[in-house]
């Protein structure tokens, strides 16, 4: 592992175990990968796979069982290793009392950006969200699609070099969704996108490299042009999708031997 990749990973584990012990879930088992420097990589994987669980232990919002990851060289338990990280979770709650300015410049403040840098960069990316005549209004008051927009300029108040965007698009309409993909689209040039998702147009239009996950483990890792040459992205998900579940009567008779 080094500092030529934007985010690696070696192993990556986390099991949860139930209060006696007796059963234990893997949401993440093994992950190794790297990301380089400037990529838009697509994090492929139907609900439950282990996507966001991933994303919480390189956000060291959760402590991993085994293995390590590192953010540009550094352990990402370490707070300066995540500075260049802008975030955007799947379920945000901002407090709707909260104008979308004012809810920028708390977010801003709490990812140490001086008062004057914060005056010049929130009327910027209210502008570049498409939301220029909304800073002044409460929370309580956005659309869906808003506060996913608002939500990005969140991740971008300190300028971050890596863009972590967990399901960016999910419940909104399709124009919505056209509107934050384009500015997803617009930011990618600039920094490295992990994009978190299962929706898989997505991951064609925006993607360069893909890693599909399923039950805590990848099937497969591949850039999308060599993923995509002798079938649809639809068809290769499918294929490493169903070769990956489990046999029901497996599961079964694991079940019976643990009761």
């Amino acid at each position: 592992m080094n500092g030529d990749f934007a985010i690696e990973t070696d192993g990556l584990t986390k099991v949860y175990r139930s209060a006696f012990r007796r059963r234990e879930v893997r949401a993440v088992d093994g992950l190794s990968l790297r990301v380089p420097r400037g990529a838009t990589f697509g994090l492929l994987g139907p609900n439950g796979a282990g996507k966001t669980t991933f994303i919480k232990l390189l956000l060291s919002a959760a402590r991993p069982t085994a293995g390590s990851a590192l953010i540009f060289g550094r352990p990402c338990s370490e707070p300066r290793a995540r500075r260049p990280v802008g975030y955007l979770p799947e379920n945000h709650r901002f407090p709707t009392y909260q104008t979308g300015a004012g809810m920028l410049d708390c977010y801003a403040a709490l990812s140490g950006v001086d008062r004057y840098e914060r005056r010049r960069r929130i009327p910027e990316l209210l502008e570049l969200v498409g939301l220029k005549d909304w800073g002044d209004v409460r929370l309580g008051k956005y659309s869906k699609g808003m506060l996913q927009r608002v939500g990005l300029a969140q991740a971008l108040i300190h300028n971050p070099t890596v863009l972590v965007l967990d399901e960016p698009t999910i419940g909104l309409d399709p124009r919505q969704i056209i509107e934050i993909r384009t500015l997803i689209r617009e930011l990618a040039g600039e920094r490295t996108v992990i994009l978190s998702t299962h929706i898989l147009p997505e991951v064609q239009q925006l993607c360069e490299k893909v890693v599909i996950i399923n039950r805590g483990h990848i099937v497969i890792e591949e850039t999308l042009p060599n993923l995509t040459q002798t079938m649809s992205l639809e068809q290769v998900f499918l294929s490493y999708i169903t070769k990956d579940e489990p046999d029901p009567q497996a599961q079964a008779t694991a079940a019976e031997a643990a009761s």
